[in-house]
Order: C-alpha cells, then sequence, then structure tokens
C-alpha cells in the first residue's frame, strides 16, 4: 500500500464526512443553538420585563402610600378645623346662655328690689301714719289721707 493513496483516500473520506456533517449533523445543531439562544433572549427579556414592572409597581404603590398619608393629613385638618369649629360654637352658645341667664338673673333681681321698695314704702308709710298719730294724738283717716299718704311714699 501506498502512503500517498492513503492520505489521499482519508482526505476524500473526510471531505465527504465534513460534507455529510454540513448537509445532515450541522443544521439541527446550529437550529437547536439558535433556538436556545432565542429562548435564552426571550427568558432575559422577560426577566428585565418583570424588573420594570416591580418598579412600577414598587413606584405605584409608593405614590399611593404617599397620596393616602396626604389623605389621611387632610382628613385630620379638617377633624381638628371641624372640632374647633364646634368648640367655637359651643363656647358662642355658652356665652348666650350666660347672658340670659344673667339678664334673667337682673331682672328678676330687680323685680325683687322693687317688691322690697314697695314693702318698704308700704311700711314706712304705716310708720309715718302711726307717727303723726301720734304727734297729733288723733286719728288719721288712710282714705282720706291716700294722696298724702302716696305722695310720702313715692318721696321715700
Amino acid at each position: 500500500m501506498n502512503i500517498n493513496l492513503t492520505i489521499i483516500g482519508q482526505a476524500i473520506a473526510f471531505f465527504i464526512f465534513v460534507v455529510f456533517c454540513m448537509k445532515f449533523v450541522w443544521p439541527p445543531i446550529t437550529a437547536a443553538l439558535a433556538e436556545r439562544k432565542k429562548k435564552i433572549a426571550e427568558g432575559l427579556d422577560a426577566a428585565d420585563r418583570a424588573e420594570r414592572d416591580l418598579q412600577l409597581a414598587q413606584e405605584k404603590a409608593t405614590e399611593n402610600m404617599r397620596k393616602g398619608k396626604e389623605e389621611a393629613a387632610a382628613i385630620i385638618e379638617q377633624a381638628n378645623k371641624r372640632a374647633n369649629q364646634i368648640i367655637e360654637e359651643a363656647k358662642e352658645k355658652a356665652v348666650e346662655e350666660a347672658g340670659r341667664v344673667k339678664a334673667a338673673a337682673t331682672a328678676e333681681l330687680e323685680q325683687e328690689v322693687n317688691q322690697a321698695r314697695e314693702a318698704l314704702r308700704g311700711q314706712v308709710a304705716a310708720l309715718a301714719l302711726a307717727g303723726a298719730e301720734k304727734i297729733l294724738e288723733a286719728s288719721i283717716d288712710e282714705t282720706a289721707h291716700a294722696q298724702l299718704v302716696e305722695k310720702l311714699a313715692a318721696e321715700l
């Protein structure tokens, strides 16, 4: 056997093997690699989308929390304003009621003072009549001298 012929035979067999591999073996391998590369790229894109969605969800949650806190603060502020308003209204009502009570007490006191004055006038008139009777040692008719008694009572 000739070594050159063997090398040429091996080269031809190798060439046929390479053509066979390029025709039948290599395309399924490259297709599998391409499909795997596509799946990996899709997985990475999905992971990026999920990360963006997570970040958006966190931003929305943060925004909702901020809005909730602002609304809670506004509600608390309104409640405080309403409480202060109720307190002011109660104070005004209390002042009005105190004024009414004071006016009623003043009117009642003035009425009692007038009654006491009238009672004192009557007593003073009776004492004046009694004193005049003793001085004059005569009886004074109250009906006859009613004008004089009223004038005397009015002066006192």
